[in-house]
């Protein structure tokens, strides 16, 4: 194999390479996304759970010990579900920050590819 055909080769393979990378990397930010999304469900099933208990309690039973569970329940299923959200935001604000600073390699080489052309025309 001719040695230019093969280094031509060599930096193809490189630049496939990267783009899988690429690809890996955005599949990567989803599945972050979508796992804060689940954790964010499992918080709100918890809280609804926990809010659907004391009412039932209260209605079914109305004695003093189920309004006392109660009102213990609902307001510990409220505050599972503001703690859940307020986790899910700010990682989703997270997730947001770090998806906008990352730059895929396959815009690095165009725009270092475009950079070397144009120093090659001011110097021819």
């Amino acid at each position: 194999m001719n040695p230019e055909l093969r280094e031509e080769v060599r930096k193809d393979l490189k630049v496939q390479e990267k783009a899988n990378a690429e690809i890996k990397d955005a599949l990567a930010f989803e599945r972050t996304s979508f796992a804060n999304e689940r954790t964010f469900l499992a918080y709100l099933r918890t809280s609804l759970s926990l809010i659907i208990a004391g009412v039932s309690l209260h209605q079914f039973f109305n004695t003093t010990a189920s309004m006392w569970l109660a009102a213990i329940l609902i307001p510990l299923g409220l505050g599972i579900g503001i703690v859940g959200y307020r986790k899910f935001a700010k990682k989703r604000m997270l997730i947001q920050v770090k998806r906008e600073a990352y730059v895929p390699a396959k815009q690095m080489l165009a725009l270092l590819k475009a950079e070397k052309a144009n120093q090659m025309k001011v110097s021819h």
